[in-house]
């Protein structure tokens, strides 16, 4: 597969001419509990010819591919990549940290340097419990609930519980989440719902676990009532990724 994820890749760079930058697996394979029938999420980050940003026609930001059962991929400009990351976009953190890499160029090593620059622990631990709080809202309130949806929850909480104790981007890996964040009672039922997770398909249900649910229940309300107070210090300028993009362009 991942022979096909990377002739996929080369495919894109052909046809949109453009050179991706940084590839990754950015779903339940890179957070390290997959079911047996887990399609990819591939993300990309690309960068295209000089001439494309400056038409004066827009060009689209984002690069998609017709959805199918097995692959989901799609990627983000360089210039929209930015634009997010210096406003601490989460969902960049977490795909420059992904521990399955399918392409990379030393941009991506150099972006990884500059990532603690850019992080707000504000900024992060409301993407994470507005995450948190949507999916238990949504998921959570049924008698039978499907076990992948639990970790819709449970990853975001304990990101924020990282975030929040250490100030810095939550890791990847559940397992890794787990270790540090999650309370010794609770590790038996939720190793019970990674066993499930894993060694059965996407739609395998299981009974409400109360104790899990009053824990995320509970953990939402902290971290929401933590937020209220927090105050946001990071200033960042342009300066820094102006000439990061034009020094990835002078590449093409």
């Amino acid at each position: 597969m991942e022979q096909t994820i990377v002739r996929k890749l080369r495919e894109i760079e052909k046809n949109e001419h453009v050179r991706i930058l940084l590839a990754v697996e950015s779903g339940s394979r890179a957070w390290g509990f997959p079911s047996t029938d887990s399609d990819y999420d591939v993300r990309f980050i690309y960068i295209r010819q000089k001439e494309d940003y400056l038409r004066l026609e827009k060009t689209r930001d984002v690069i998609e591919l017709p959805l199918d059962d097995v692959l989901d991929i799609n990627g983000w400009d360089l210039q929209k990549t930015l634009r997010l990351f210096r406003k601490s976009n989460p969902t960049l953190f977490e795909w420059f940290s992904s521990p399955i890499v399918y392409m990379e160029t030393p941009f991506a090593e150099t972006f990884r340097t500059m990532m603690g620059n850019y992080f707000s622990t504000k900024r992060s631990l409301y993407h994470y419990i507005h995450m948190a709080e949507k999916n238990r809202r949504e998921y959570l309130e049924g008698d039978m609930v499907k076990v992948k949806k639990y970790f819709y929850v449970l990853r975001p909480v304990l990101a924020c519980r990282w975030i929040l104790e250490k100030k810095t981007p939550p890791p990847m890996l559940f397992s890794e989440l787990m270790e540090a964040e999650l309370p010794d009672t609770l590790l038996a039922d939720v190793n019970r719902l990674l066993d499930l997770k894993q060694n059965s398909p996407e739609v395998k249900m299981t009974a409400k676990v109360d104790k899990i649910n009053t824990y995320l229940e509970d953990s939402i309300a902290d971290i929401q009532n933590i937020l209220k107070s927090l105050e946001e210090t990071k200033l960042v300028d342009w300066q820094e990724l102006d000439d990061l993009f034009l020094q990835q362009l002078q590449t093409m």
